[in-house]
């Protein structure tokens, strides 16, 4: 922070909870002619995107949609404000749709656009969704779920290329925001209000997780050092300033907005006076084309999701010859980078710093950890300010050192709970000597030097012979082998050992390697015990459209495939 908004900051009364409706106004009133997203051939200005959301919020109210139970009168998994569901690509109207809602005092939440007409049936049910925002290339799986959801009365619709025409009921958004004038009064933003964030469902059912604004702002959404811990304003007028103060840096965002980390990044973006960069590919990830991207908006920051998205693109790097070396940084999340990867990375683009964040729906940002050409190594962080490892039976608090593994905490802006679930609400959001933390389930410990060892998420462990083994531990092992495009590890049904660990696994080229070489290979790095009792080969591991894996597909190839080769 620059000395002249710490200056302005210091002159204004803190803000006692703040928005993220009231946090973007404040950018936009600072650098309206910025662009704040890039997206092919279209650029649009953080003063257009103010605007947009704005009609939006007003056209959402025209519907009768808003707050009708203020949060003082409701437990923490009840919701009293009409939600709003985003099925939607990445690009403007998503970002408007989140801000739009929220300045209407309506919740927007994500949808997967890859689920199928079961999974957007049971969402939208669960949710209690009012209104929908989604693309027109979503419009027939709409249709025939919205006959079954009679409280979904609000359909909004993005036009596209897909061909498919307005549905009956149905509004185009263009229509929807130009039909208020965008001078109409709205409701007074409230930092209890929330944003819904739908976990992947990679493990069990989608939960709709409930930030308040205040806390996902502080949280994961710019208004908190991750690493120090300091607010990074005091009030609105000092964020604004901030962003005045400060270039339109560059950051590219690969993952789609229906997952949260990438919500994250582009809200923190915008809190900080940056340029959001999208590819102009919306539906699958183009190595070239974003490549191309980087080359031609000279971006800085890089945000993808592990292996899965940064090997493709050292590919492209490499095969494109495209100049990127206007990157700083590499930023990933939401599933494991290999130290190989990070190497190659650093060598592709001198200077350039890997950084590794863990975060989850339920705690924001809590681990972080840079590898640079000097340091590159992966599965230890440094943790947060508000960063613990609890004891397994939620007892306490761990010290630094403790030879046990805990679970990974966090407390202070932690979400309300889940919706229309007390009983999970109170498993995950214990109360430990008398703080209130989030436990999401990853397993961690915490080393004698203040850092963290992050062992993967207890969904996925695998018990083995009565021994616990850790999927993302023996993924790492197997990933590291050169013939390696892509590894998931799950346990499956053994008469001996209980479960088995069985590795899934893509190759770069078919028949590359074979599972012996594989395992020899991971023996070099873990235990015996640890190593996988059997290996599949698939030609493509599949994963969400941001990346992450899907341990339930990967279970199922375990338990089905004939072509299994045993140890």
């Amino acid at each position: 922070m620059s000395h002249s908004v710490c200056e302005s900051a210091s002159s204004q009364p803190p803000v006692p909870g703040f928005t993220l409706v009231e946090a973007a106004a404040a950018t936009a009133s600072a650098v309206p002619d910025r662009e704040l997203i890039i997206q092919g051939d279209r650029r649009v200005t953080y003063a257009q995107i103010a605007d947009r959301s704005r009609r939006l919020a007003a056209y959402l109210r025209t519907r009768g949609l808003g707050a009708h139970v203020e949060r003082s009168e409701l437990a923490g998994h009840e919701v009293g404000q009409d939600l709003l569901g985003i099925y939607a690509y990445n690009g403007n109207e998503y970002l408007e749709g989140i801000l739009g809602g929220l300045a209407a005092r309506v919740a927007p939440f994500n949808i997967n656009y890859r689920y199928v007409e079961n999974e957007l049936r049971y969402l939208l049910a669960d949710a209690g969704a009012t209104a929908l925002l989604y693309h027109s290339a979503f419009a027939p799986r709409v249709a025939r779920v919205s006959r079954e959801l009679p409280q979904l009365r609000v359909l909004i619709q993005i036009a596209d290329d897909s061909g498919n025409e307005l549905l009956p009921g149905a509004v185009d958004y263009e229509d929807a925001i130009a039909s208020v004038s965008g001078a109409e009064d709205l409701p007074e933003p409230s930092a209890d209000d929330l944003l819904v964030l739908y976990t992947g469902g990679t493990t069990g059912m989608p939960k709709a997780v409930l930030w308040r604004q205040h806390d996902v702002f502080m949280a994961a959404c710019g208004g908190r050092n991750a690493i120090s811990g300091q607010e990074v304003a005091l009030s609105y007028e000092s964020l604004g300033a901030r962003s005045a103060s400060y270039p339109g840096v560059k950051i590219m965002i690969l993952p789609p907005l229906i997952h949260g980390a990438a919500q994250w990044a582009t809200l923190s973006a915008l809190s900080l006076g940056q340029t959001v960069v999208f590819s102009g590919v919306i539906d699958h990830l183009d190595a070239d084309d974003v490549v191309r991207t980087i080359e031609r908006e000279r971006v800085a920051v890089l945000v993808v999701v592990g292996d899965a998205m940064a090997r493709p693109l050292l590919d492209a790097i490499a095969a494109t010859r495209a100049d990127v070396s206007s990157l700083v940084t590499l930023a990933s999340g939401g599933a494991t980078m290999s130290p190989q990867v990070k190497q190659r990375w650093i060598e592709a683009v001198p200077g350039l710093i890997v950084l590794d964040a863990v975060a989850s729906s339920e705690t924001g940002v809590v681990l972080n950890h840079m590898s640079t050409a000097a340091a590159v190594s992966t599965g230890t962080f440094t943790a947060g300010p508000t960063t613990a490892v609890v004891a397994e039976d939620l007892g306490g608090v761990l010290a630094a050192g403790h030879d046990g593994i805990g679970w990974l905490a966090v407390r202070g802006n932690t979400p309300l709970g889940y919706k229309g679930d007390a009983a999970k609400t109170a498993a995950t959001f214990p109360v430990i000597d008398g703080t209130r933390y989030a436990v999401p389930g990853d397993r961690a410990r915490l080393l004698a030097d203040g850092t963290v060892e992050l062992l993967g998420r207890d969904a996925v462990t695998i018990n083995s012979g009565g021994e616990k083994i850790f999927a993302e531990e023996v993924e790492l092992a197997i990933s590291s082998h050169p013939a390696v495009s892509d590894v998931l590890v799950v346990g499956r049904p053994s008469d001996r050992w209980g479960q088995e660990v069985v590795a899934i696994v893509e190759l770069v080229e078919p028949d590359a390697v074979r599972a012996a070489d594989l395992l020899a290979h991971a023996a070099e790095s873990i235990a015996g015990y640890k190593l996988p009792k059997a290996v599949v080969i698939c030609s493509e591991i599949v994963r969400s459209p941001a990346g992450k894996a899907d341990y339930r597909w990967a279970r199922a190839q375990a338990v089905a495939d004939s072509r299994t080769e045993l140890r």
